[in-house]
């Protein structure tokens, strides 16, 4: 699976034989947004797109705008949206909301900090992009893990590779909320369970679904120490699966729902397989804060807030 930005920059370099696409990147936002800061769209000669930073009448707009050369692009240019009422109901932005775009043309000398970038996504490593706003050039620094976007008065800093991804174990209304709050928080978010039937009824936001066996799955899409696994199902079966394969990877985060009395029975079971108790004391169980949560949305809020202390005390984030 690759994140939206791989193919936004891969497009980007495929256009760049014998085009000039334009890279359009949200630097700022107020209010509701769509979409949120760093998100990206390519948009080639010919109008086609990949990527998004509103819900797709910005876009259509900006697509009008380029075509009919009301950028020169000889720099680097900060375009805004939604600056009025008006413009908010033309262009579906929700109610308030403001969106400010940096709007480049590429040409032939981007072709190697793209192709840099896309090798290290690839890899799973983090590279930031360092864009000259008043030259048009960039270069590539790599850092340990996933940086916020920050846009100075000539600089813009914007990070490509791996976010954190959070893998949940089990695709329940539980699973929902907390996709729901993951990707508002910038994670990358994939759902598994290898009960067809509960991901064919899901009903939560767009997420990666992927079918299989737990262990399978953490171990070709969440062993390495961008990942968060968190397992929701109740089902010993599925469960226990997939938290002896978590234990012994490299995963920054793994959580287990469940009470305390459910828990001691779990680590009880785990170390008869065998899991050692410098593995199990990575485990998160009970998973998130202890806040008295019960609904589902509350559960998922002190599993999103645990996940961000540690963030924070975390010494690469």
């Amino acid at each position: 699976m690759q994140a939206i930005d791989h193919d936004v920059l891969k497009h980007s370099l495929d256009w760049l034989e014998g085009t000039r696409p334009w890279l359009c990147t949200i630097v700022k936002t107020l209010g509701s947004s769509p979409r949120p800061v760093g998100s990206v769209v390519a948009i080639s000669d010919d109008g086609r797109q990949v990527g998004s930073v509103s819900g797709g009448c910005v876009e259509e707009d900006l697509v009008e705008r380029l075509r009919a050369g009301e950028y020169a692009g000889e720099r680097p240019e900060l375009i805004e949206y939604g600056v009025s009422a008006e413009e908010n109901e033309r262009l579906g932005l929700p109610c308030g909301g403001r969106i400010t775009l940096l709007l480049q043309r590429l040409g032939q000398d981007d072709k190697p900090w793209l192709a840099a970038a896309l090798q290290a996504m690839d890899e799973r490593r983090c590279v930031e992009r360092h864009l000259d706003i008043n030259t048009g050039e960039t270069r590539l620094e790599p850092v340990s893990h996933f940086t916020s976007l920050s846009l100075g008065h000539q600089t813009l800093r914007q990070c490509f590779g791996p976010r954190l991804r959070m893998l949940l174990v089990g695709a329940g209304q539980l699973a929902h909320s907390l996709a729901e709050l993951g990707l508002a928080m910038d994670y990358e978010v994939m759902v598994t369970d290898p009960r067809a039937q509960l991901l064919d009824q899901w009903e939560g936001p767009p997420v990666a679904l992927v079918q299989g066996m737990p262990d399978d799955v953490i171990r070709e899409h969440a062993a390495d120490r961008h990942s968060v696994i968190i397992t929701l199902t109740h089902d010993p079966r599925i469960d226990d699966m997939a938290l002896m394969e978590a234990l012994g990877t490299e995963a920054w985060y793994v959580g287990a729902l469940g009470s305390q009395r459910t828990t001691e029975k779990r680590l009880a079971r785990l170390r008869q397989l065998d899991i050692s108790d410098q593995q199990l004391a990575r485990l998160h169980a009970p998973v998130g804060l202890d806040i008295g949560s019960k609904t589902p949305i509350e559960i998922a809020v002190a599993i999103m807030a645990q996940l961000t202390r540690l963030r924070r005390r975390r010494p690469e984030a």
